[in-house]
């Protein structure tokens, strides 16, 4: 039978950390630019053009880990059968971090070796390997590095089945996924619903982004002859699969690339990465997460940096997505009051055929799948999943109470948010239902910001304080009422000066170096705040440096401080010290995918030298 326990999985851990207390009211960067919007198919670019994010608020940026990892238990939730063994990490987005099988005595997936959190997160912090199930919007989403609510439901067969929820801020969806194994079943199924309570439609976005091992002769099959093309060149082009080059092979990848595989609509969608000996996993689903999606870091020196960087010491690895649209650049519009829901398997493939021509290697390769089984098992799955938790597992955030409490509901049979998972977060904005949000010390950092439609009506009735103020100003940034926003933390550091109102009124452009530099020396030790102090001052590098030289030496020795002076000092002239933080060393804990400030810094300070390999995180060349 199948049995569903709790475990631990030590791993060597680097700290998380706490949360940046500085709102993001500007949307970070994001690798993913599409520059040929003219060229596509106007569904595509219609979808593309549609529900990009305003920022991640309400929530903060996760982006004071670091990389001094040591030995911890990270909690974990087990289902078992005779076949396969899956392990999923409750207190880090619900990922399936192992799927292991019995009778080949191998993994399946992508097992990381640490928790080493990297920059390629819709918040920051993002960790590779396994299973991550992305809601929300292009990247990886908000809950990566966040717990989830999970309870043991009664299964269909009379086996438990894992259920993780939680509500999604961002777009403010509540969501499940269930994780069922049948006893006689290879194949682990995962049920996923996305609910939209609301009198209006939400943009969708949906990725399962699965991470297996990258050898020399890995393939990756999926039942489709043409594939759309990113090669973070801004550039989305639809290509020939498997072409002269045969794509299909990871390790002939040069540089980092996306390729979305176009999948009939009238086909049942599925994709699966083989190894030489036609050994490997297989994701299959039913027709609802229609995309496919192959994703290599490249083997150039940054490619292979990359993959270093975010398992140090471990083999190469690759994912295969599936996703609700074609395109990882594509929102979807969820109407009101509905939901959406699909099943998907992971299990083992293997097929004597996978290396040969590719119409008869995917041929091969279907055959094996169990489809037949997929269908049935998914009408069996939406038979419990309304039924109600029988126990519960592991506890998330205090989000959906909080909703809950604010709006009376919604009704979401099966996934409950009681108001015991309130906690210390959610406090102010419980005040705030009374209409009494305020009286904290203005040099403690406020909570984040809600900045629904809703909550931004109480705040702006609410009775007036910096506190207030402040919060009605991220508020109304949010909703593009930049006049309103600037007016509000005018006001805000008028009823008692402080450093975050401050800042947002540097952001928002009023004299940003003046304004920086007094929140930074309000609140000193605030990492977030010197670091953006300092590169508001980097036009007048004398300021800079001499912020710089006033820091603490815990906050001089953090990598990106240590990259701003290297900047400082070759404006000032002085080549030969701005080199020797180089050659001394230091490492970039927030680096972000796509970013080159690493390699234009070394450039401009040495030339035509080699880039050490240190600092190579290219992903183009």
């Amino acid at each position: 039978m199948t049995r569903l326990y709790r475990g631990e999985v030590r791993l060597p851990c680097a700290e998380l950390g706490g949360e940046n207390p500085l709102p993001p009211l500007v949307l970070l960067d994001k690798a993913q630019r599409v520059t040929n919007l003219g060229e596509l198919p106007a569904d595509l670019a219609s979808n593309v053009e549609y529900g990009a994010l305003r920022s991640v608020l309400p929530c903060l940026l996760q982006d004071s880990y670091d990389r001094d990892r040591r030995e911890r238990a990270l909690p974990a939730l087990v289902l078992e059968n005779d076949h396969v063994t899956a392990t999923v990490l409750p207190s880090l987005g619900g990922r399936l971090f192992s799927l292991f099988h019995k009778g080949e005595q191998r993994e399946l997936l992508y097992r990381n070796p640490v928790f080493q959190p990297a920059n390629l997160g819709l918040r920051g912090a993002w960790f590779a390997g396994g299973v991550e199930w992305n809601l929300g919007s292009t990247g990886h989403t908000a809950l990566t590095c966040e717990p989830m609510h999970a309870s043991r439901v009664d299964g269909p067969d009379g086996t438990p089945v894992l259920r993780l929820w939680e509500w999604e801020r961002t777009r403010d969806l509540p969501y499940q996924v269930d994780f069922w194994l049948p006893p006689d079943s290879e194949f682990l199924h995962v049920g996923v619903r996305v609910r939209n309570p609301h009198p209006h439609d939400v943009p969708a976005y949906w990725w399962s982004n699965i991470a297996v091992t990258r050898t020399e002769h890995t393939r990756v099959l999926a039942p489709a002859t043409q594939a759309w093309h990113y090669g973070y060149g801004g550039r989305l082009d639809l290509v020939a699969v498997p072409g002269e080059s045969d794509l299909t092979y990871p390790a002939r990848h040069e540089q980092a690339a996306d390729f979305f595989f176009e999948v009939r609509q009238d086909h049942d969608p599925w994709i699966a990465a083989v190894e030489a000996d036609g050994r490997g996993l297989a994701q299959l689903s039913t027709r609802r997460l229609r995309g496919r999606k192959l994703f290599v870091w490249g083997e150039s020196d940054g490619g292979h940096h990359w993959q270093e960087w975010l398992a140090p010491g471990a083999p190469g690895y690759l994912e295969i997505q599936a996703g609700l649209a074609r395109t990882q650049l594509e929102h979807l519009r969820l109407p009101a009051g509905q939901a959406w829901e699909w099943l998907e398997a992971y299990g083992p493939i293997r097929t004597d055929s996978a290396h040969g021509d590719w119409d008869s290697a995917v041929r091969a390769a279907e055959g094996t799948l169990p489809f037949a089984d997929l269908d049935e098992r998914h009408q069996r799955w939406r038979e419990i999943a309304d039924r109600e938790p029988a126990e519960i597992l592991h506890r998330g955030s205090g989000w959906g109470a909080l909703e809950a409490a604010r709006s009376g509901g919604p009704a979401l049979p099966g996934t409950p948010f009681p108001a015991d998972t309130l906690g210390e977060a959610q406090r102010p904005w419980l005040a705030l239902l009374d209409g009494a949000m305020g009286g904290t010390d203005p040099l403690a950092a406020p909570a984040g910001t809600l900045v629904s439609e809703p909550w931004r009506a109480l705040l702006e009735k609410a009775a007036e304080s910096w506190e207030v103020w402040y919060h009605r100003g991220v508020a109304r940034w949010y909703a593009e009422d930049r006049a309103g926003a600037v007016e509000a933390w005018r006001a805000s550091v008028e009823a008692s000066p402080n450093p975050w109102a401050l800042r947002n009124l540097a952001v928002a452009g009023e004299d940003p170096a003046a304004l920086l530099a007094a929140a930074h020396r309000m609140a000193p030790g605030v990492r977030p705040l010197a670091i953006e102090a300092v590169t508001a001052a980097l036009d007048d590098p004398a300021s800079a440096g001499a912020l710089i030289e006033a820091l603490s030496p815990e906050l001089r020795a953090h990598g990106r401080i240590k990259l701003l002076e290297a900047r400082v000092k070759l404006a000032l002239g002085d080549r030969e010290g701005a080199l020797r933080i180089f050659t001394d060393g230091f490492e970039l804990p927030d680096v972000r995918e796509g970013e080159t400030s690493l390699s234009d810094t070394w450039q401009a300070l040495a030339g035509d030298e080699p880039l050490p390999a240190r600092y190579d995180f290219r992903m183009k060349k």
